[in-house]
């Protein structure tokens, strides 16, 4: 089965972003960078919200590069439907997963952190994907806003990069 892995990079301090958005903090080494690609080889969907795709296009020049990946925003405030690579979608996220996982395909990539915890509500997250960098913020966007029941996760592989930050995998305990 497709499973939904829910990740991102965050501080110490479990912030995704700045209060103004910015994640100039996140470091990017070669380790990293062959970790992420080995990493995106097994993912065909991205989901975000509207926060997330915002700050993607301002990146990017205001497009959104999907990097081949077929990608969902859910929106509150944006109409549904198509756009440049990317389709608005309203609805519950469990609607939309129960879907993709009657296609076949590779695992679905959730990127975010407010949109994470109707997931994690739902109980659709499958594993999470998380890059920790060696830095407090001290205030920020959470990349676990509270406001879910306890959901119960076992590391299964850890791995320390050269400017000291770490990625964490950790996979649904059993009994989900």
């Amino acid at each position: 089965m497709r499973k939904v892995i829910l990740g991102f990079g965050m501080s110490l301090d479990g912030y995704i972003a700045r209060p103004d958005g910015s994640v100039d903090f996140l470091i990017s080494d070669k380790e990293s960078e062959k970790l992420m690609g080995d990493f995106f080889k097994t993912i065909d969907v991205g989901i975000m919200g509207r926060k997330t795709m915002e700050l993607s296009m301002k990146m990017h020049g205001g497009v959104y590069q999907s990097g081949g990946l077929e990608t969902y925003v859910f929106s509150r405030t944006w109409q549904p439907g198509k756009r440049d690579g990317f389709e608005v979608v309203k609805g519950s996220p469990a609607a939309l997963i129960r879907r993709l996982r009657t296609r076949k395909g590779k695992h679905i990539f959730l990127m975010s952190g407010e949109l994470g915890r109707a997931f994690l509500q739902a109980d659709l997250v499958d594993e999470l994907y998380l890059g920790i960098v060696p830095v407090l913020l001290g205030e920020g966007t959470p990349g676990f806003p509270g406001g879910f029941p306890q959901r119960d996760f076992r590391l299964v592989s850890s791995q320390i990069f050269a400017k000291d930050s770490v990625a964490l995998i950790y996979k649904r305990a059993s009994g989900k």
